[in-house]
């Protein structure tokens, strides 16, 4: 990361004893790293199972906890790119932001200063647990988290499905005309893109120009 922190992950493909980590822990210091051990339902860490990054974005720093087998983006450079350019687009939006898929929190934190309000879901639990992590470490109190999927925030919107996970989040008080999405590279579902069009501002990062041309369309 910019912090010269690094974690090295192993894999293997037998079951992984006290040896390993006897072997292992030396090399880990040496190098300066943390290390895990990965076999069949085990996972063995030395030190720690994340990383610290940070980022500038507009004059303002910002600390992200990136855990280890948990989808973040890698290059820094490029990164600070993306979530610029987004925070740029925001600019001339209005209303409230709803992100789906946001992660660790990556985008959402810089956009949340474009906002009064933010209700951003996130379907892993490692993910989530990182994003609200990441909150606490910034100091950012107008973000709303939900470990939700987009299919489910998109029943919630429909007034299809209550769910207790949003038994703290009243979505009456939102005024919700912006939406941002980084989604997977299977793009969005239908209904999730029918919930789209009901936006007044979309920006949407794509990794698969593929499914964003299907989206769009």
């Amino acid at each position: 990361t910019t912090l010269g922190e690094c974690i090295i992950t192993l894999a293997y493909h037998r079951k992984l004893n006290d040896d390993w980590i006897s072997s292992a822990k030396p090399i880990a210091e040496k190098l300066g790293v943390s290390m895990i051990g990965r076999a069949r339902k085990q996972r063995l860490v030395i030190d720690k199972d994340y990383v610290m990054e940070e980022l500038t974005i507009k004059g303002r720093r910002y600390r992200y906890q990136q855990i280890e087998n948990s989808f973040t983006q890698p290059n820094a450079g490029v990164n600070t790119q993306m979530i610029s350019w987004a925070v740029d687009a925001a600019t001339e939006c209005s209303g409230d932001l709803l992100e789906l898929y946001c992660g660790n929190g990556n985008f959402t934190l810089p956009l949340s200063t474009q906002f009064n309000k933010v209700l951003a879901t996130e379907v892993s639990k490692t993910s989530t647990a990182a994003a609200h992590f990441n909150l606490q470490e910034n100091s950012i109190n107008n973000i709303s988290m939900a470990r939700m999927s987009a299919e489910e925030m998109t029943q919630a919107m429909n007034g299809e499905r209550e769910f207790r996970r949003l038994r703290d989040i009243d979505l009456n008080e939102y005024n919700l005309k912006t939406l941002f999405v980084d989604p997977p590279r299977a793009g969005l579902d239908a209904d999730t893109t029918a919930l789209a069009a009901r936006f007044d501002s979309i920006i949407y990062v794509s990794c698969n120009p593929q499914t964003l041309a299907d989206n769009l369309i």
